[in-house]
């Protein structure tokens, strides 16, 4: 449409242009020329366009769309031709749902979408869906995917560890009906998710008590480990003191005795040194009778 305006202003301004300047009116005849000039101007505009960073560019020619798309930068372009920008960038939509669970509770959920277009299918997108695809076809299935896979997991599941595991399965399901259009399923995180107030108590009682078991489990199990070490220790003495007392006999203390004699025999110390009354004279202290 820019385009026409701009061949019209041309034809005009040149016309006029032309008419003043042969009647001799040159200062009309100036301001025709610039009507001329700024035509040119939009013309050359119209030739060429400018695809932002992160988005590309389909070329609309009269309802004949190009299966070409034009990438980021300047794009040289037909000046008739309407050029329809498509973002690629990442893209995040959040959804406040009740969703239901396997017993056929209602839990308040909320998630998130994180997708992008697929560069090579923005001209796919366009003509078969058009500009607001997400409104269209990504945000109803998506919706449609989180109730039905919410349904296959019980209230406590969605409240605990299978949040990822159930995250995982949406972005699954999600991707098998969105992704041959085009579009490309990144991440669908939960960001919150609200239970009946009775069943939150509950399940939280429930979790305790687990925890408590798994507490006492671990007790035990240490009791059990450090009984086990002090029968382990209590054995070691055992065959310690078994081994010693196998290895005193009357021989080794005989000799002893004669050891420690000679030893108070043979010190510079004054003292008086006390023979045992036994038949081995060995002293008091080791006196066997």
């Amino acid at each position: 449409m820019l385009f026409i305006f701009a061949i019209l202003i041309i034809v005009v301004s040149y016309t006029a242009y032309v008419n003043l300047k042969r009647t001799g009116k040159i200062r009309e005849s100036k301001f025709a020329f610039i009507g001329y000039a700024l035509g040119v101007l939009l013309i050359l505009f119209k030739l060429f366009t400018v695809v932002p960073a992160g988005t590309v560019g389909v070329v609309d020619f009269l309802g004949n769309v190009s299966d070409n798309t034009l990438k980021a930068g300047v794009n040289f372009v037909n000046p008739l031709a309407n050029v329809v920008k498509f973002n690629i960038k990442t893209q995040e939509v959040k959804e406040m749902m009740n969703v239901p669970s396997m017993e056929g509770l209602s839990v308040q959920l909320e998630i998130s979408l994180l997708f992008s277009l697929d560069p090579e299918n923005a001209s796919k997108i366009y003509k078969t869906v058009g500009e607001d695809y997400a409104n269209v076809i990504l945000i109803p299935q998506f919706r449609s995917v989180v109730r039905g896979v919410t349904s296959k997991y019980d209230a406590k599941a969605l409240y605990t560890a299978s949040r990822e595991q159930l995250a995982n399965e949406i972005k699954s399901e999600l991707e098998k009906l969105v992704g041959p259009r085009g579009i490309n399923i990144e991440f669908a995180p939960m960001r919150q998710i609200i239970l009946p107030q009775g069943l939150t108590v509950a399940i939280e009682e429930k979790l305790k008590s687990e925890q408590e078991s798994q507490r006492m489990q671990f007790v035990l199990k240490r009791e059990e480990q450090e009984a086990e070490r002090k029968r382990i220790e209590a054995k070691g003495i055992a065959d310690f003191q078994a081994i010693v007392s196998r290895g005193i006999n009357d021989q080794l203390l005989q000799w002893k005795g004669i050891e420690a004699t000679e030893k108070l025999a043979s010190s510079p110390n004054s003292k008086i040194v006390v023979i045992g009354s036994g038949k081995n004279g060995l002293p008091l202290i080791l006196n066997q009778n």
